[in-house]
Formats: structure tokens, C-alpha cells, sequence
């Protein structure tokens, strides 16, 4: 009966045995699936931030290209609209002088004909006898009085 006691015995010590050593494999593999879980997280959460780093960067140099660009683009637009306003100003300055001249030119003529008119009516004052007799006309006239 001591022989059957013990062999019950063993036998209760190897299925706690077995049990205990399940339970601890059991333990063991739920720790390794969550540290490697854990591990994937952190392997992740790195890929993240290294791919998230790449993405400013070059959100970054994007920036400065586009700036630069833009700068480039109103620099042209300025240097065009540079051109057009002196061109416009010369024109200005032309049709400026071009009216300046017309009007210097209508009264040139205008004294002209007004100077042109006088001188056909004192001649023709004079061939009709009528010229009339300006006072001290004769003052520097050598043919007047025996000179």
C-alpha cells in the first residue's frame, strides 16, 4: 500500500510538474509575444518619427524652393514692368515734346502771319498814300528836312 501511496505520489508530482511547466511555457510565451509587440511598437513608432523627420525636410525644402521661385518669377515681373514704364515714360516725354513744339510752332506762325499782315498793310498804306505818320518818324529820317 506504501508502493501504491508513493506511485500516486509521483504521479501527482508529475502532472504538477507538467502543469507548473505549462503554465510557466504559457508565461513565457505571452511575455515573448508582448515584448515582441513591444518591440514592433517601438520599431514603428521610430519608422514613424524617422519617416515624419523626411516628410519636414522635405516639406522644408519645398518651402524654399517655392520661395525662391517665387522670388525668381516677381523679380521677372518687376524687371518687365521696369521696361514697360520706361518705355511708356519715353513715349510721354515724346508726345510731351512733340505738343511743346506744335505749340511753339502754331505761335511762331501766328507772329508770323500777325507780323506778315502788319507788313501788307503798311505796305499797302504806303502804296495807297495813306501810311499814317507816326510821331518822331521822321527823327531818324536823313531825307527829312535838307539833311
Amino acid at each position: 500500500e506504501e508502493l501504491r501511496a508513493a506511485r500516486w505520489l509521483l504521479k501527482e508530482r508529475e502532472e504538477f510538474l507538467g502543469k507548473v511547466r505549462r503554465e510557466g511555457d504559457e508565461i513565457l510565451e505571452l511575455a515573448r509575444t508582448r515584448a515582441e509587440r513591444l518591440v514592433q511598437r517601438t520599431e514603428v513608432v521610430r519608422t514613424a518619427e524617422q519617416r515624419a523627420r523626411q516628410l519636414v525636410e522635405t516639406a522644408r525644402e519645398e518651402t524654399r524652393r517655392m520661395r525662391r521661385e517665387t522670388e525668381d518669377y516677381c523679380d521677372q515681373k518687376l524687371a518687365s514692368f521696369e521696361t514697360l514704364l520706361g518705355s511708356t515714360r519715353d513715349t510721354i516725354s515724346q508726345g510731351r515734346r512733340r505738343l511743346q513744339e506744335t505749340v511753339l510752332d502754331r505761335d511762331r506762325e501766328r507772329r508770323a502771319t500777325e507780323a506778315a499782315e502788319a507788313v501788307r498793310a503798311v505796305d499797302e498804306a504806303h502804296a495807297s498814300g495813306t501810311a499814317p505818320v507816326r510821331p518822331g518818324a521822321d527823327f531818324f529820317d536823313q531825307d527829312a528836312e535838307g539833311t
